[in-house]
C-alpha cells in the first residue's frame, strides 16, 4: 500500500483528500484482525503516550480511542473537565500545555466550542486529533462510518471493503443537522468516496448556510426514502437547542423518525446507521434499532481499528 502524506494533526475531514481517506480505511482494515488475536495488541506505538482530553461527556469516542491506543501498546492518560482544575477557572491553553508537559505525544480533544482542537494544535507540539468540536466536525466518526458501510456491502475477504469506493450509493443524513458535528464530517467523507448525499430534515434543523456542503437537501423523508441505499440517522440534540426548533418530539417522529412502517419501505439491502446514543422512539423505533440491517453495534466495533489507524499514522507512520 502506498503511503499518503498526512498532516501532523487530524482536525477535520475537510483537511483530507480521497487518497488519504482510502489509506486510513485500508489501515483500519488491516488493524481489524488485531481484536481476534489471543492478545489483542501490537507494539506499533510502544513508548508513546496518548491523552484523551474531553471537555464534554462521552462514552463511545473516549473509550474507543483509549482502547485503540492500548491495542497499539501506547500508554494512555484520561482527562475529564468535571474533575479537573477547569472547575477552578483554568484556561484551555493552560490545561493542554500542562498535560503536554507530562510527556504526551498525542492529544485527543473534544470540546463544546467549534475550532477548539485547532487552537490546541497551535499551542502544543504533540499531535492533536479532533474528537468532536461543537457542531463543526467529528472526523474519526466519519471515517469509521465509511468503513462500516463499505464493510457491510463488500464480499467477504476483501482487503479494503469496496476498494474504498462509494460511487453509486445514495446516502441520506436525516435529522438534526444544525447541531451535529457528525453530519458535516460524514457529508464530506461520503462525497469524497463518490456517494451522493442528501440532508433530510425540517428547515429549523438545517444550518443557516450550507455553503461548502456537497449535498442535496430534502424536507420530506417519505419522498426520498425509497431512493436511499443508506439511511444515516442523527440524534436530536435538545441539549444544544437554545430555542424551540420543533412543535413536539411526537411530530418529529411522525415526519422524520425511522418507524416500523418506514423501515418496511426501505429498498432491499438498505443500511441504517446512527452515531449514538440513540433516542429510541424518536429518531428510530426500538424494534427497528434491533434489526439486522441496523449497523449501530458494528459502527462501535469498527471505531477501534479506525482510530488505531489514525493514531498509527500520526505517531508511527510516515507523514
Amino acid at each position: 500500500m502506498t503511503e499518503v502524506a498526512l498532516p501532523r494533526h487530524l482536525l477535520g475531514i475537510a483537511g483530507l483528500d480521497r487518497a488519504a481517506i482510502v489509506e486510513l480505511l485500508s489501515l483500519a482494515a488491516s488493524f481489524s484482525e488485531v481484536a481476534e488475536r489471543p492478545i489483542p495488541k501490537v507494539p506499533a506505538l510502544r513508548g508513546k503516550t496518548v491523552a484523551t482530553v474531553f471537555f464534554e461527556p462521552s462514552t463511545r469516542t473516549r473509550l474507543s480511542f483509549e482502547s485503540a491506543a492500548r491495542r497499539l501498546s501506547a500508554d494512555t492518560m484520561t482527562f475529564t473537565a468535571a474533575t479537573s482544575s477547569v472547575t477552578k477557572g483554568e484556561s484551555l491553553r493552560d490545561t493542554v500545555e500542562t498535560i503536554e508537559a507530562m510527556g504526551v505525544d498525542a492529544l485527543v480533544v473534544r470540546h463544546r466550542a467549534a475550532g477548539a482542537p485547532a487552537l490546541v494544535a497551535r499551542w502544543v507540539t504533540a499531535s492533536v486529533v479532533n474528537a468532536g468540536d461543537g457542531a463543526h466536525e467529528h472526523p474519526t466518526q466519519a471515517l469509521l462510518d465509511c468503513y462500516t458501510i463499505l464493510e457491510a456491502l463488500a464480499p467477504p475477504g476483501a482487503e479494503l471493503p469496496g476498494g474504498g469506493d462509494c460511487s453509486g450509493l445514495s446516502i441520506g443524513i436525516v435529522g438534526d443537522v444544525a447541531h451535529s458535528r457528525v453530519a458535516r464530517s460524514c457529508a464530506l467523507a461520503f462525497e469524497a468516496l463518490g456517494a451522493a448525499v442528501t440532508l433530510v430534515g425540517p428547515r429549523t434543523l438545517l444550518p443557516p448556510s450550507l455553503e461548502g456542503w456537497p449535498v442535496a437537501v430534502a424536507s420530506d423523508l417519505d419522498a426520498v426514502l425509497g431512493e436511499l441505499d443508506v439511511v444515516y440517522l442523527l440524534r436530536l440534540q435538545t441539549e444544544r437547542m437554545r430555542q424551540a426548533r420543533l412543535p413536539s418530539l411526537e411530530e418529529y417522529r411522525e415526519r422524520f423518525g425511522l418507524t416500523e412502517g418506514r423501515a418496511r419501505r426501505l429498498r432491499p439491502g438498505a443500511l441504517v446507521l446512527h452515531p449514538g446514543p440513540m433516542n429510541r422512539g424518536v429518531e428510530i423505533d426500538a424494534s427497528v434499532a434491533s434489526e439486522h440491517a441496523t449497523l449501530v453495534t458494528r459502527q462501535v466495533r469498527n471505531g477501534v481499528p479506525t482510530r488505531m489507524a489514525v493514531l498509527f499514522r500520526l505517531l508511527g507512520g510516515a507523514r
